[in-house]
């Protein structure tokens, strides 16, 4: 595996715009062996703050557990824009992450990040691509997160579906939040992700979307700490993404607590049989 050492992080807007003028004409079937690794990534504590107020957390120098995703989206989004990567980034569906705090991770420390491509795998509805995300402090493997996206395109109809996400637990509802219209514009501007599906519903429908729609990422973390403290620990957590939320829109928060393993989930306020995402964590 050649590893490329980028002499710091790059800025995710003018990828994202290469990424889209590039996107035609992209077919290949082979993931170029390749590892870009940034070192001696500093935590802006600024903007870490308005990141964990949006997102619900304490402000304080711990790390949430999606933050180094954050981190180091800028250097994913360099991998997949480069002119040899097989699938067009525009219109990339997140499915899920795995991920593993393995001890609680301080401001303070800089950090090494390093993001690599798995081979592309057949699905129902396109192909699914594996992408590994690595943080170190020194040399020491401090947290790590496999994500997992579709490539639309024509399926394969008997191709493996992969783990399904658990049902969501009945019961009680432990809380509802209301998103605002602006809600993905304010999240870009705390995380760098400027994907014009989060950001105006005009932008959003010339991706075939009705309105835009909420991060993700954002629907994850802002989960994660409804949970407590939990995840800023060693823990592992995983999220399936499984229907969009589109803006403005309410959720509910439905929460399943046994021992040390938590299973919760937002889904639809209107249309409860509706769920928008199914998160698990262990502590």
């Amino acid at each position: 595996m050649a590893v490329e050492t980028l002499s710091s992080v790059p800025a995710t807007a003018p990828l994202l715009a290469r990424a889209a003028l590039t996107a035609r004409g992209r077919r290949g079937s082979e993931v170029p062996e390749r590892t870009l690794r940034v070192e001696d990534v500093r935590v802006d504590r600024a903007r870490l703050a308005a990141y964990q107020r949006l997102t619900g957390y304490d402000v304080s120098d711990l790390l949430p557990q999606p933050y180094p995703w954050v981190l180091a989206f800028p250097v994913q989004t360099a991998l997949m824009a480069r002119p040899d990567f097989p699938v067009p980034l525009p219109g990339m569906v997140h499915l899920e992450n795995r991920v593993t705090t393995h001890r609680a991770l301080d401001a303070a420390q800089p950090l090494t990040l390093e993001v690599t491509a798995g081979a592309l795998q057949p699905h129902r509805r396109g192909r699914t691509l594996d992408v590994r995300l690595e943080a170190r402090v020194d040399d020491e493997l401090v947290w790590e997160c496999d994500s997992v996206y579709l490539s639309r395109g024509r399926g394969t109809e008997d191709a493996s579906r992969g783990e399904a996400p658990p049902a969501l637990p009945e019961g009680p509802v432990a809380g509802v939040w209301r998103l605002p219209e602006g809600l993905g514009r304010e999240y870009a501007g705390v995380s760098g992700d400027v994907n014009p599906i989060h950001l105006h519903p005009l932008a959003a429908r010339a991706m075939g979307f009705p309105r835009h729609i909420a991060h993700g990422m954002w629907t994850y973390a802002r989960t994660l700490a409804a949970l407590g403290r939990g995840s800023l620990g060693p823990s592992s957590s995983r999220v399936w993404f499984t229907k969009p939320v589109f803006l403005p829109s309410t959720v509910e928060l439905v929460v399943q607590r046994s021992g040390r393993h938590v299973l919760a989930g937002l889904r639809s306020r209107k249309d409860p049989s509706t769920t928008h995402v199914v998160v698990t964590l262990d502590d």
